[in-house]
């Protein structure tokens, strides 16, 4: 079956922020991605206030080596789960408020350091770079399937996982999702670059969120692995925006918050469609 291809609609920006802990987190709730959320990304102060709501959980890998994540937890529960990948700069705040904003949608949400603590400062590529070289992909692999064992057995999951990752992230949601089974993959504008036999392995399908003028993640690469999600018969929703790379981070310069909010929009969609019962 042809995989299907969409272009983005664009929809229209709102109104709303939030200012203190807990009214940050009421803002999240009301003011998705289009206008709170973004407010909340963009102000270093509201995202570590919404960063700090988040519980950190460990748990110890086959080498001994102890691995940390920030859990984000739903009003009602047992929830479907999403563990979140973050981006090359690291587990930051911004990461982490994603997370928050899951969990206010109702998901059990886990945002995943595959660095140990480190974390490269906003615009300090030559460090982000030095944290992705550094990475062990072994180690994420096992990572990465640690902790989707451990969404799938907590007491407040239904059992249900999806995976969702940006850039950095978005090729390890992908990668994960290969390593072990899970229930639907999220990929914002991440490295798809997987043979015919690899993405046989996938599971759930898979949403992803390209833009046509991303000089990193050509189009060529995407439409290559949309060619080859085709042969494997994986079924794959891939949209495209007329946007750069990293068009979703408000913190960035390539932020489009029309295109972001589209975005954001489809992956709640899609997620309630592939989680549900």
């Amino acid at each position: 079956m042809k995989s299907p291809i969409y272009k983005t609609i664009p929809l229209g920006p709102a109104e709303g922020s939030g200012y203190g802990r807990r009214s940050v987190l009421k803002g999240l709730a009301a003011a998705p991605l289009a206008s709170g959320l973004a407010n909340v990304l963009a102000n270093p102060k509201l995202a570590r206030a919404a960063a700090e709501t988040l519980e950190e959980v460990q748990l110890t890998l086959s080498n001994g080596d102890t691995v940390s994540a920030s859990l984000a937890r739903p009003a009602d529960t047992p929830a479907q789960a999403v563990l979140l990948i973050h981006e090359w700069w690291g587990l930051n705040d911004q990461i982490k408020t994603m997370a928050a904003e899951f969990a206010e949608q109702g998901y059990l949400a886990l945002a995943v350091d595959l660095y140990g603590g480190e974390v490269a400062e906003a615009g300090n590529r030559e460090k982000a770079r030095e944290l992705t070289q550094e990475l062990d992909p072994e180690v994420a692999t096992e990572t990465l399937v640690a902790w989707i064992d451990w969404l799938r057995d907590h007491d407040d999951s239904t059992g249900k996982v999806a995976t969702v990752g940006w850039c950095f992230g978005g090729a390890w949601s992908l990668n994960a999702s290969i390593a072990t089974p899970v229930d639907a993959t999220v990929i914002y504008y991440g490295r798809v670059d997987r043979s015919v036999e690899d993405l046989k392995k996938l599971k759930g399908p898979v949403l992803g969120h390209f833009g046509r003028q991303d000089e990193a993640i050509t189009a060529e690469m995407v439409e290559t692995f949309a060619s080859r999600m085709d042969e494997a018969g994986k079924d794959l929703t891939l949209y495209w925006y007329d946007a750069g790379h990293a068009f979703a981070n408000p913190t960035g310069a390539r932020y489009d918050e029309e295109d972001a909010a589209t975005a954001w929009d489809r992956t709640l969609v899609f997620l309630k469609a592939q989680l549900r019962e």
